[in-house]
């Protein structure tokens, strides 16, 4: 019998496309949600690896790592004037000298162990090793208010320091390897006091090994590791003269001796060994040294000093009786003691003083 009403069977397929479009519509829903998981996700992915303050400073850290420090110092926050340096009691006048490729050592490993985000503040701790030394710091970071939909970040305190460096018995040292004279990098130029510390700018985190290696003097170098952003970091070195140095002052003081010992005179003018008597002489007095001093130098302040050291020089002289006319003729070894100031001149050059008087 034919249904021709459209009655039971015409309803079951109408209700069975329904059923179909909502399980359809289902489908898609959840499809919906979770491709919007997923964007939320990515979203969430993406803010982590390069929006947020973590990815912001080891994005810092990678260009020092590849010693891009062009880059490092373009970084919003990373460069600072006078007058911020002023404003944290660090020396206005820091030379950027070490702002450079060539002054820096390796940095690896940098992992972030902290990150704290309170509004448009936040606080980035990292673990690093620095020139084979391990390290951490912690990075204050804020909103960057430029323009733009995504999130923009800057230091709130520069991760610069300044290195107030105390260099005595050289006007020249290195920084990791790079060579810098005092003079070029001091604001008194080729005044420099020689004593003076000169403030120099440089990269946190970072390692700097500061050594002398010249003709004159020397040192293994000390190394100190710059960890703390837009901090005073204070070192000393204190060079050492070199077997070279003491050398040249020995033979300098040898033939100073030996000139000395030409004039034909009982008091040589300028040295410091001579010979007194109570009568004439008959003929000009013959000087000898028979002994020279053995010299060490040692660091005296910006320069380097001879201590004390004995010697011994012999005289040759007739001398006439006031008395009765009588002339005998004295042979006689003169002790004295030999000690010096040494100052080293602008073009590397040194000036020895020589200096001493009569001793055992």
């Amino acid at each position: 019998m034919d249904n021709a009403g459209g009655g039971p069977a015409t309803l079951r397929g109408v209700s069975g496309a329904r059923t179909r479009l909502r399980r359809e519509i289902l489908a898609m829903a959840v499809i919906g949600v979770l491709l919007l998981a997923a964007l939320g996700a990515g979203a969430a992915s993406l803010y982590r690896e390069v929006y947020s303050p973590r990815a912001f400073v080891l994005n810092y850290l990678e260009l020092l790592q590849d010693h891009r420090t062009a880059e490092a110092l373009a970084v919003p926050g990373v460069a600072v004037d006078s007058a911020e340096l002023e404003a944290v009691g660090l020396p206005a006048t820091a030379s950027e000298a070490l702002l450079r490729p060539d002054a820096l050592t390796s940095l690896t490993d940098a992992t972030v162990t902290d990150e704290s985000v309170d509004g448009d503040q936040a606080r980035v701790t990292v673990s690093y090793i620095a020139g084979g030394y391990s390290g951490s710091t912690t990075f204050a970071i804020e909103h960057d208010p430029g323009e733009g939909l995504l999130p923009r970040w800057r230091f709130a305190r520069s991760p610069l320091s300044v290195m107030k460096l105390t260099v005595m018995g050289s006007m020249r040292f290195a920084v990791n390897g790079f060579e810098v004279d005092k003079r070029q990098v001091s604001v008194d130029g080729a005044d420099a006091d020689p004593s003076a510390a000169v403030p120099l700018l440089v990269f946190s985190p970072g390692l700097y090994s500061v050594d002398v290696d010249t003709a004159i003097s020397a040192t293994p170098g000390v190394a100190v590791l710059a960890d703390a952003p837009l901090a005073g970091i204070p070192v000393d070195v204190q060079a050492e003269p070199t077997e070279e140095f003491i050398g040249v002052v020995q033979t300098r003081v040898e033939d100073f001796l030996t000139s000395c010992a030409e004039q034909k005179v009982l008091q040589p003018t300028g040295c410091p060994f001579g010979y007194t008597v109570r009568n004439r002489i008959d003929g000009a007095p013959s000087w000898s040294i028979v002994e020279q001093p053995v010299v060490t130098v040692v660091p005296d302040g910006s320069g380097w000093r001879i201590p004390s050291a004995k010697a011994v020089a012999h005289i040759d002289v007739e001398i006439r009786s006031i008395f009765d006319g009588s002339v005998r003729t004295v042979e006689e070894d003169v002790p004295f003691r030999v000690d010096g100031q040494i100052a080293v001149l602008p073009d590397g050059t040194a000036s020895i003083l020589v200096g001493g008087g009569s001793g055992d």
